[in-house]
């Protein structure tokens, strides 16, 4: 079946509950056993539960795998695949990944002996070129936050896999209506589903997906050990949503090519970030591997923090806030919001200036962005 008919239908059976349309939300943290030992599939619902068990069958599917566990966060489904090492392991990261996953890399698993490398990774040969004995895990986010770098996803992947590496792709924000990582090569997809798979900025919800039943056991085990498991209404919620993703995310992109025409024209405007670019550096590798080319967008001013918190400041349309991906069209300063927990010469030398913004585009009227974003422009 195509995307979009499996995206409504897969991952729960309405005959089993009734003929209920939608999954029932079952409030229950733990189930009556037949004797000990003996239940009906589920014990306690940190384990396991069927509002959770219908959500994780739909992420598998839309990416293609054979397996999802759902987390409490994007970062609860990150610490769970980082707890798959050890203590001496090593860790080759792109260099501009979100700030909160440096900050997990760099603040928590670094003091339990796991160390990390930052390169940039659209250069495969950086990434040959930091691999140790002790490299491990390879993990990378394509498009990347913030700055839209495009990583070659098969590529980096059939090295990692080469060198008994495993391969992990945030595939936050080209979400699996754009891209699958998994047919790429990748062993795990993770995904913050407070973005995109949720789309309406009311949940907070992450996930992992992979064909490995291996890595999967491992992945599970952690989700249970550690306890980072979503909600019941949570997993309803993001299911909900990812019932219409597939129409969010095109009338999403359709939008964010109409904004990215008005900043290309614009004076205050000296660099736009969107791989549909053709001065894009990673384009080619963009149209290969992605259905479209999204609807994220970084573009920078020539002008100082400051400057930068002025042009977000006090819009009417787009929506101040550290997301994206919902029906809501967002906007942001990562050198004063996402990325200000990497320092200041980190985030310069990654390219992440201080006159940097970003845009999530959503489903409104795209006259009205554009609108709202001149008016933004004009006040600095």
């Amino acid at each position: 079946m195509h995307f979009d008919t499996r995206a409504i239908h897969d991952g729960y059976d309405p005959v089993k509950h009734f003929g209920a349309v939608n999954p029932p939300v079952f409030l229950s943290s733990t189930f009556a056993q037949h004797s000990p030992g003996k239940h009906a599939g589920y014990e306690y619902a940190r384990s396991g539960n069927p509002t959770r068990e219908a959500l994780e069958g739909v992420l598998a599917s839309l990416e293609e795998g054979q397996y999802a566990c759902a987390f409490s966060s994007g970062l609860a489904a990150t610490d769970s695949i980082i707890k798959l090492l050890n203590a001496g392991d090593h860790v080759i990261m792109a260099d501009d990944v979100y700030g909160g996953t440096f900050r997990i890399f760099d603040k928590t698993f670094k003091r339990f002996g796991v160390d990390f490398t930052m390169v940039d990774t659209t250069v495969v040969a950086n990434v040959e070129k930091a691999i140790t004995p002790r490299t491990k895990m390879l993990f990378i986010e394509s498009p990347s936050n913030p700055l839209l770098k495009i990583n070659d996803i098969e590529a980096l992947c059939r090295l990692a896999r080469s060198r008994k590496i495993i391969s992990v792709v945030d595939n936050t924000f080209a979400t699996p209506y754009l891209q699958q990582p998994l047919n790429l090569g990748a062993d795990i997809v993770m995904h913050s589903a407070t973005k995109y798979l949720g789309g309406h900025s009311d949940v907070i919800l992450g996930a992992a997906i992979t064909r490995d039943a291996n890595l999967h056991q491992h992945i599970k085990f952690n989700q249970n050990a550690s306890g980072g498991v979503p909600g019941f209404l949570d997993c309803y919620l993001v299911h909900r949503g990812i019932k219409t993703l597939g129409v969010r995310v095109e009338r999403a992109c359709d939008n964010a090519e109409q904004v990215v025409s008005f900043l290309l024209e614009h004076k205050k405007v000296t660099r736009v970030h969107y791989p549909a670019l053709e001065k894009h550096p990673n384009h080619k590798v963009a149209a290969r591997q992605m259905k479209r080319f999204g609807a994220m967008i970084a573009f920078e001013i020539d002008g100082s923090v400051a400057d930068g918190e002025r042009v977000v400041s006090g819009r009417k349309v787009w929506t101040l806030g550290e997301s994206l991906g919902g029906v809501e069209s967002l906007l942001e300063h990562p050198a004063s919001m996402t990325h200000a927990s990497i320092p200041r010469e980190l985030r310069l030398k990654a390219g992440l200036t201080d006159g940097l913004i970003r845009l999530s585009c959503g489903i409104e009227h795209a006259d009205d962005l554009i609108a709202d974003l001149e008016e933004g422009l004009a006040s600095y």
